[in-house]
């Protein structure tokens, strides 16, 4: 008999993200696409645009905490709970320069029964790490999508 256990574990996780992303308007606004997901981890990717630029000519930081956040919130709501951030802390390490191709990639650390903690880093596309961003989720009641 086959274990298809993580199969399906996996094909809730993309429709979650699906159902999640579909009315996610602050994602398309920003140019933001979920590139992977599966239980407990997501990447999500922008590319920075001019109209993101700060006045020193470089990434808002506040949108590069944003991005982070999405890749938290598709990792701690790949497991089908309705998840929600109770806190985080987001330390920007470099700049995000125009047409930067920024990847936020998150995994759990910790999931309870309701509190969990997950890690995202933003790097470009050169590999070099833009923010360290680590996110606290509260569970509530209630499914993302009904199975």
């Amino acid at each position: 008999m086959k274990d298809t256990s993580y199969s399906d574990a996996q094909h809730l996780a993309e429709r979650v993200r699906d159902t999640m992303f579909a009315t996610d308007r602050c994602a398309h606004a920003m140019g933001m696409e979920v590139t992977a997901v599966s239980p407990g981890h997501a990447t999500v990717a922008m590319t920075v645009r001019e109209d993101m630029l700060n006045g020193f000519g470089i990434c808002q930081g506040g949108l590069i905490a944003t991005l982070a956040d999405m890749a938290f919130a598709y990792a701690c709501n790949s497991y089908n709970e309705l998840t929600v951030a109770s806190g985080f802390d987001v330390d920007l390490l470099g700049p995000g320069k125009p047409g930067d191709r920024l990847t936020a990639s998150g995994r759990v650390v910790s999931q309870g029964s309701r509190m969990g903690v997950y890690d995202i880093e933003v790097t470009n596309q050169s590999g070099e790490r833009i923010a360290v961003f680590r996110g606290r989720s509260y569970r509530m009641k209630g499914k993302q999508v009904v199975t």
